[in-house]
Formats: C-alpha cells, sequence, structure tokens
C-alpha cells in the first residue's frame, strides 16, 4: 500500500429540500386550507477517525464528495425527508486544515473521534407555515437553504510513542528492523527511507509504537533533501532516539545539523525528552569509539548510548531507556 500523508479535498453539505405549495381538496369538506409540507434537512459532512487505515491514499482517487440533499415537502403536510450524512473515514492522527493551512479545524486523535465539518441545510418552509388570520391561502413557500462548501487539507500525522531521527544512513531503519517487527527497507544509500515506517517493540507487558521518518540534511527546513514535511510524524511523539553515525568523522557537527533542523522545524521539537545513540560502532576500532562517544558526549551534554545494529551491542540497554520513558509519559498523561 503506497503511503500518503497529505490530501486536499472538496467539500459540500447536502442543501435543504424546498417546501411545498399544496392545498386540500377534498370531497365534502367545506373548508379546504394549505398543506404544503416543509422541506428535509441536507446532510452534514462528518468525520470519523478509524484505527485501520494508516494511509490517506484512498483520497488520492476522489477527491470531491457531497452529502445527500435533502428531499421537497409534499401535500398533506408531509415533510420532506432528511438527506444522509456523509461519514468520511480518516486515520488515526488526521488533522484537517483550511485550505490556506492557516487554522486547524479538527485533530482526531484518537480512534473513534468525530467532527462535524459542514452541517446541511436547513429545509425550506411549506406554504402551511405561512397560514394566519390575514392570509388564509398562502401560495409561496421557502426554498431550501444552501449548504456550506470548502475545500480542505487532510495531514497526517501517525501516533508513535519513540520516533527516531537522525541523518540520511544514520542507521534508522536497521535499528528499527532489529527492535520490531518490521521490515523497511534497508540500504546502503542515503535516503533508503522515503516514507515514515512503523515499527511495535516490546518490552516485557509493555507495547509501544516507534516510528522512522526519512534522514535530515542541512537546510532541509529549506526543503533540501526530502524536507522536513514527515518531522509532523514525530510531533506526537514522547521522546525521540536521536541516532547518529559512528562511522562520521564529525559526529559532533552531525548531532548539531540535526538539531537545528528540529529547531527550525518549531513545534517544540527540540524540548522533547531526547535520548542520543552512537550508532554502527561495530566498525570502530576502540580509540576511535572513545574519541566519538567522547565528542558526542560534550556536543549534546547528556549520556549518550553505544549502539550496533549488527552486533546487537547497546540494543537492551536502549530499548529499555526508551520503555522507562514511554511509561513516565504515560503516567504524566494519565494524571
Amino acid at each position: 500500500m503506497k503511503f500518503l500523508d497529505q490530501a486536499k479535498i472538496y467539500l459540500r453539505a447536502g442543501d435543504g429540500g424546498n417546501g411545498c405549495v399544496g392545498f386540500r381538496r377534498e370531497k365534502f369538506i367545506e373548508f379546504g386550507g394549505p398543506d404544503g409540507g416543509d422541506g428535509g434537512t441536507g446532510g452534514d459532512i462528518i468525520f470519523e477517525a478509524a484505527r485501520n487505515l494508516n494511509t490517506l491514499i484512498d483520497f488520492r482517487y476522489q477527491q470531491h464528495f457531497k452529502a445527500e440533499r435533502g428531499a421537497d415537502g409534499s401535500g398533506k403536510l408531509a415533510a420532506g425527508r432528511s438527506g444522509k450524512d456523509l461519514i468520511i473515514k480518516v486515520p488515526v492522527g488526521t488533522e484537517i486544515l483550511s485550505e490556506d493551512r492557516e487554522e486547524v479545524l479538527a485533530d482526531l486523535d484518537t480512534d473513534g473521534a468525530r467532527v462535524v465539518l459542514l452541517k446541511g441545510g436547513n429545509g425550506g418552509f411549506g406554504n402551511a407555515h405561512f397560514k394566519g388570520p390575514t392570509n388564509r391561502a398562502p401560495e409561496h413557500a421557502n426554498p431550501g437553504q444552501e449548504a456550506p462548501e470548502a475545500w480542505v487539507w487532510l495531514r497526517l500525522k501517525l501516533i508513535a510513542d519513540v520516533g527516531l531521527v537522525g541523518l540520511p544512513n544514520a542507521g534508522k531503519s536497521t535499528f528499527l528492523s532489529i527492535v520490531t517487527r518490521a521490515r523497511p527497507k534497508i540500504a546502503s544509500y542515503p535516503f533508503t527511507t522515503l516514507h515514515p515506517n512503523l515499527g511495535v517493540a516490546t518490552v516485557g507487558e509493555l507495547e509501544f509504537v516507534i516510528a522512522d521518518i526519512p534522514g535530515l540534511i542541512e537546510g532541509a527546513h529549506e526543503g533540501k533533501g526530502i524536507g522536513d514535511r514527515f518531522l509532523g510524524h514525530v510531533e506526537r511523539c514522547s521522546a525521540l532516539l536521536h541516532l547518529v553515525d559512528g562511522t562520521e568523522e564529525d559526529v559532533a557537527g552531525a548531532y548539531k545539523t540535526v538539531r537545528r533542523e528540529l529547531k527550525a522545524y518549531g513545534a517544540e521539537l527540540t524540548k522533547k525528552q531526547e535520548l542520543v545513540a552512537l550508532n554502527k560502532c561495530d566498525a570502530l576500532d576502540p580509540e576511535t569509539r572513545a574519541e566519538r562517544l567522547a565528542a558526542l558526549t560534550k556536543a549534546c551534554r547528556r549520556k549518550v548510548y553505544v549502539l550496533s545494529g549488527v552486533s546487537g551491542e547497546g540494543r537492551d540497554d536502549i530499548i529499555n531507556a526508551l520503555a522507562k520513558n514511554v511509561i513516565d509519559a504515560r503516567d504524566a498523561e494519565e494524571k
């Protein structure tokens, strides 16, 4: 299934049905009178979050959505049937933005969350509604109300507990594959990952979701490389795992490059709990390892984990540290 995390769609709620102009004409009834019924209400546009969806690819093939129009009123005071609501299902974590992307209209971040984005038009009054002491036989009725319409953007932000960040080829996909059952594409060239991947890690009875996003390069916030559009998928994470390639000569510079891009993106990503790991340490001799570990520790001013996806070194330490962070975050959220 192709991954798509942004889509622009057109929405229109259902118009209201027209009121009816009608009169009673029955045998043996001396006085008739108006009996035109009201029109039905148009259908609403409703969005619903569904856990079994994980991409917006369906909206590439259908961009226009219209709810059903309300039925017209009829004689004998019969009101028109209301139009059916149109329920549009989207993945959990989908934001609905205005056409200019300046306003978040809704954020469906839990399974089953619903929002009525556009209300259907009201039905028009039939002529029976206008009967009065001075007008016993009104010959007019109201038309149905026109429904609102809008172009909106859908933006998917994956729901994950931990986000993997780092330069291209830092070993993020390899790490994801060894701590979860995910099978992302892995190769020895940069930008192997072209879209986010999710995996579920298990520590004892605890399960948590890890998101691997495409690598960042300097200038990503200006659109260089793949850009920073995928950083939205780690906005909801409680922690970031920053992987630095140990085979890089300037590990401190590599770390600072990614941190600058996170800061330029905003959304308080730099304020999230961050764990840092020096990856691919199996390829380093002891002297080089110690030198680069010291340089990275000085640059990030925190504990640096030593990690190797090939030998498995440091895997248990880092996964246990992530699990502790996830537990703390969930406890804080419950409180």
